[in-house]
């Protein structure tokens, strides 16, 4: 049997979306759904933001992120993915906790999209009073 790499595997949320993680020891290649990373986030800020667990222990280079991210949109699925960086990292070295943990890397924001309820338009919004 071939010897396999120590590979880290973790899952990250935010909102709706899911993002499973493998990092493996590397040179710094993402890959996103099967594309690269910059292809898939359409801007600079939200790769920026999925990259800060890495830039902030200084992996960026050391290696290669492979997720598969589902539900939501686009900055859900960001969000989710910078939490599973996150997580994957501290598995890979767990001296790296405390700095992900005081940036807020390893916290899983708990914002949902409030339901709507019966008789009304929206979560919160009211029909329209009408006096007469």
């Amino acid at each position: 049997m071939a010897d396999k790499t120590p590979e880290n595997c973790a899952t990250g949320r935010r909102k709706t979306s899911v993002a499973r993680v493998r990092l493996n020891p590397g040179t710094g290649k993402w890959k996103v759904n099967g594309r690269d990373a910059k292809d898939y986030f359409p801007t600079k800020a939200l790769i920026d933001y999925i990259e800060q667990p890495m830039k902030l222990t200084d992996t960026l280079s050391k290696h290669d992120v492979w997720a598969q991210v589902s539900g939501g949109g686009v900055v859900g699925q960001a969000g989710a993915l910078r939490h599973a960086i996150a997580r994957a990292l501290t598995h890979a070295d767990l001296s790296l906790k405390e700095v992900l943990k005081n940036s807020g890397c390893l916290t899983r924001d708990p914002r949902m999209k409030e339901r709507k309820k019966s008789g009304r338009p929206g979560a919160r919004k009211r029909y329209q009073f009408s006096k007469r």
